[in-house]
């Protein structure tokens, strides 16, 4: 239980700390704020629905 506790807020703390650095000009904030997503997408269904969004979105085609 407490290990759950402690994924989900270092998930919240790292997607927090993208927003930030998205608007800061000098800070890369997709650096934490994908990585925070993948952790919280295990617990919050909503958000493994756009994870799984992008993925197909901007899955590379493979050629023969």
């Amino acid at each position: 239980m407490v290990k759950h506790v402690l994924k989900i807020a270092l998930g919240i703390l790292l997607v927090l700390i993208g927003i930030i650095g998205g608007l800061i000009p000098i800070f890369q904030g997709w650096f934490f704020g994908i990585p925070g997503m993948i952790i919280l997408a295990e617990y919050f269904p909503p958000i493994k629905k756009v994870l799984n969004w992008a993925k197909k979105k901007y899955k590379t085609k493979k050629k023969a």
